[in-house]
């Protein structure tokens, strides 16, 4: 996509039509025709207006459906209104303290994260989205539960009394007594440990004899740190809340987006790729429609923000996903806002 021409090469004129097209387009989701603008007090005749939107749709910054002798802005023109023309409203004192005292709950982590998320969706109309790095727990218990032959269920429970479960594999010949045997010796052993230091004890253990362990407990053992170990390393933690806002009433008469937007919340890893590439900068980023591969189908927006941790280091993202006629001037400053509050959080 090319880029929008500089606000400053419209006239006035000009860009007070097109900014009463994008208002109006993001208040309804509708084209807006001459005839509404000349009716909303623009001192020009219809005909007028008509000339100037047509310059406007020249420039790439407006399009005319098929459907409607009306305007809407293009993606490019919603990027110069994003840029160049948008005033931001900062969310009301109701809706930070909303943010807040979600954020605020108590609890594991991931579930104030989780609910400041839901929090987000509900004020935005949006999807809320949440990405931080997966956590380094520390253990408190690490369980194994027999599902049936050559099947395990290995239960971790964390310091925070957060608890992951994870169906593993067996040797077919495993009995009883080493499930039981692996997981008192784990529980016993590596409390308080993170897994890189729980896999590094049971190495040490083992290599001094210290750990009293049969040929299958000991296997079981390190099949079980390699599983947490593997699929921790594997991908950030990607929270999404509030996937049913997506399906308002104007997308009703659209459900083919409906149906590829959620698709691509379904392609999670894509999704966290996507943010990860917003926590290179400290500013909010802002990916309009095509201008990103993932939704060029949806035709799809995301507004993304890192928060930081202790030390000024960027400890995750947060942002949301809607059409691309969200409400701009007022999910941007409330998307900043809630990277603020789990800045504090995560302090």
């Amino acid at each position: 996509m090319s880029a929008a021409p500089p606000i400053t090469e419209l006239s006035d004129r000009a860009r007070d039509i097109f900014r009463r097209v994008v208002d109006g387009y993001l208040a309804n989701g509708l084209p807006v025709g001459s005839k509404s603008l000349a009716q909303a007090g623009l001192s020009l005749s219809p005909a007028s207006i008509r000339s100037v939107m047509q310059e406007l749709e020249e420039r790439g910054l407006l399009a005319s459906p098929h459907t409607s002798a009306g305007r809407l802005p293009t993606e490019r023109g919603l990027r110069l209104f994003v840029d160049g023309m948008m005033q931001a409203l900062e969310p009301s004192a109701d809706e930070r303290a909303e943010i807040e005292r979600r954020a605020g709950a108590g609890g594991p982590v991931e579930e104030a994260l989780a609910a400041t998320t839901a929090a987000l969706s509900g004020l935005s109309a949006c999807a809320g989205l949440v990405m931080v790095p997966k956590r380094e727990a520390r253990l408190r218990s690490i369980g194994f539960v027999p599902l049936g032959p050559g099947q395990a269920l290995a239960v971790l429970v964390s310091a925070d009394g957060s608890v992951e479960n994870r169906v593993m594999a067996l040797p077919p010949d495993m009995g009883l007594s080493a499930l039981a045997e692996a997981g008192n010796y784990m529980s016993a052993t590596l409390s308080g440990l993170t897994l890189a230091e729980a896999s590094r004890r049971v190495e040490q253990d083992l290599a001094d004899g210290r750990a009293a362990l049969d040929g299958a407990a000991r296997d079981l053992v390190a099949r079980g740190l390699a599983v947490w170990s593997e699929d921790g390393g594997r991908r950030p933690v990607l929270i999404v809340r509030g996937q049913g806002r997506l399906i308002d009433v104007a997308a009703a008469a659209d459900l083919e987006r409906v149906r590829d937007l959620l698709d691509d919340l379904d392609g999670k890893q894509d999704i966290a790729q996507l943010l990860d590439s917003a926590a290179a900068g400290d500013a909010t980023r802002i990916f309009i429609g095509a201008e990103n591969n993932l939704f060029a189908l949806s035709g799809s927006s995301v507004i993304a923000r890192p928060f930081h941790g202790a030390g000024g280091r960027v400890v995750g993202v947060v942002g949301v996903i809607g059409p691309t006629r969200l409400n701009y001037a007022r999910v941007v400053p409330m998307v900043d806002f809630t990277a603020a509050t789990l800045a504090r959080l995560m302090g």
